[in-house]
């Protein structure tokens, strides 16, 4: 017997509509369905039942959806968690949303919309059938070459590094410090025709101005002072494969202008000689800086961001996807407990509590090092409070309810009145407005032109 597309756990405490619920779908194909009528029980039965879905509502006795939704989070970080919501439940669903929820459906159900999400969830799953092996990866989660994640944002990247490896276009990865760029940059090269030839990398901001241009397009013998023997630089040795220039952002004007030229001819000269050097590299550049801005500083040359930004790819900050949290966490845990020759094996929910409200200003890179110092730190079976760092207990306080009454019937009013009323409360200030609703600056504001909000004269 083949093993089921879906396992699903349904949560409600009315069973009416449990049983229309399985019902509705007991006629799809490759769809296993249980059911449960509280928070409480759905965490019992998925000590026995591996499900790839909880679909709960949200207002149940003993234990609700919110709850589950932490707890589920916390423990089974691969299981993708929708909300069922009532009209009035609108505020509530935008909380489910940050805390990680994947998405949210409506009472009365439209299980055309089940199926379709069902469906999706399933799609994402197939991305990773051919990098993550049938057993013995389920606690570690979801893992695509050698990114991890499950939120939505990074399906959406996943999908972008499968079309983008097939061709041979140049591509620009943004993003904060910390976010995975350079790992986004290896999948697409492991992904690409190029996969046997060299993946080669360098941080341009670590280079000089005067070493640079020799580093990437190597030198001749005399070219100057210590160049005693000819060098090839990175271009050359990566000929064939991909070359990786992370922090493009602070490359000088000099260099700005050869690598124009490969990008636009394929060839450059090496310092300090004449002959040209053809070469056939795939060009990944990665930036934290804004280069629009840059441009417009005469600090970066126009007609080169418009040859690297061929295919734009923007790496979320780690706030950005929480719901990520508990599954990078465990992750880091079980990599750093096996280096560390560690007994620990398990992050207590105390710990864990911690770990998803902090803001990490560092991102994943921030994340892996508070757990490799918490394991070396630990002396039992279960990392505890008491081995984070202080200032991580500090900024993990919960950050002040900001009320709202709303009678409305789609999810999108809600945020849009939140927003506002968050923006009115701090004066219109874009950063603390950011920092109230948890989400990254650059959100706020595309969310901001969704919605037409606009500081009143």
């Amino acid at each position: 017997m083949s093993a089921p597309l879906a396992r699903i756990l349904f949560v409600d405490d009315e069973p009416a509509y449990r049983r229309r619920f399985r019902s509705a779908l007991r006629e799809d194909e490759g769809l296993l369905i249980e059911t449960a009528e509280n928070g409480e029980e759905a965490l019992e039965k998925l000590e026995t039942f591996p499900a790839d879905i909880v679909i709960t509502d949200m207002r149940m006795p003993k234990m609700g959806g919110y709850d589950l939704l932490t707890a589920v989070r916390e423990r089974y970080p691969e299981i993708f968690v929708l909300i069922l919501t009532g009209i009035d439940s609108t505020v509530e669903a935008v909380q489910a949303m940050k805390a990680g929820a994947y998405d949210y459906l409506l009472k009365p159900l439209d299980f055309a919309m089940v199926r379709r999400i069902i469906t999706k969830i399933g799609q994402h799953k197939a991305v990773f059938q051919a990098c993550v092996p049938p057993e013995g990866e389920r606690r570690q989660g979801y893992r695509f070459e050698n990114i991890i994640g499950q939120d939505q944002k990074m399906f959406e990247i996943y999908e972008m590094i499968s079309q983008v490896a097939q061709t041979r276009s140049t591509a620009m990865i943004t993003g904060e410090s910390g976010t995975g760029k350079e790992l986004i940059s290896e999948a697409i090269h492991a992904r690409s025709a190029r996969v046997g030839k060299p993946f080669l990398q360098v941080n341009c901001a670590a280079l000089s101005e005067s070493l640079i241009n020799s580093e990437l397009f190597g030198h001749e013998r005399g070219a100057f002072t210590g160049a005693v023997a000819q060098k090839k630089g990175l271009f050359e040795l990566a000929s064939g494969g991909t070359l990786f220039l992370d922090e493009i952002g602070d490359i000088p004007m000099q260099t700005q202008v050869a690598l124009l030229r490969v990008l636009e001819q394929g060839t450059f000269t090496r310092v300090g000689g004449s002959a040209t050097v053809r070469v056939d590299v795939r060009l990944i550049c990665a930036t934290n800086r804004d280069l629009i801005h840059a441009i417009r500083e005469k600090l970066f040359r126009e007609d080169l961001y418009y040859r690297l930004n061929v295919v734009s790819i923007h790496a979320p900050s780690l706030r950005e996807r929480r719901s990520d949290i508990p599954l990078l966490a465990n992750y880091f845990l079980e990599k750093y407990r096996v280096e560390a020759e560690r007994k620990v094996s398990a992050i207590s929910r105390e710990a864990m509590h911690l770990l998803t409200r902090y803001p990490w200003p560092g991102n994943v890179r921030e994340l892996a090092n508070v757990i490799e110092r918490a394991v070396v730190f630990c002396r039992g079976k279960e990392l505890l409070p008491e081995h984070l760092p202080e200032e991580l207990k500090l900024c993990s306080a919960p950050l002040a309810p900001v009320t709202l009454t709303l009678k409305s019937t789609s999810l999108s009013d809600a945020e849009v009145t939140l927003i506002r009323q968050v923006l009115e409360e701090k004066g219109w200030n874009l950063k603390q407005t950011a920092e109230a609703l948890d989400i990254a600056r650059g959100t706020l504001y595309s969310k901001m032109e969704k919605y037409g909000l606009h500081k009143p004269e």
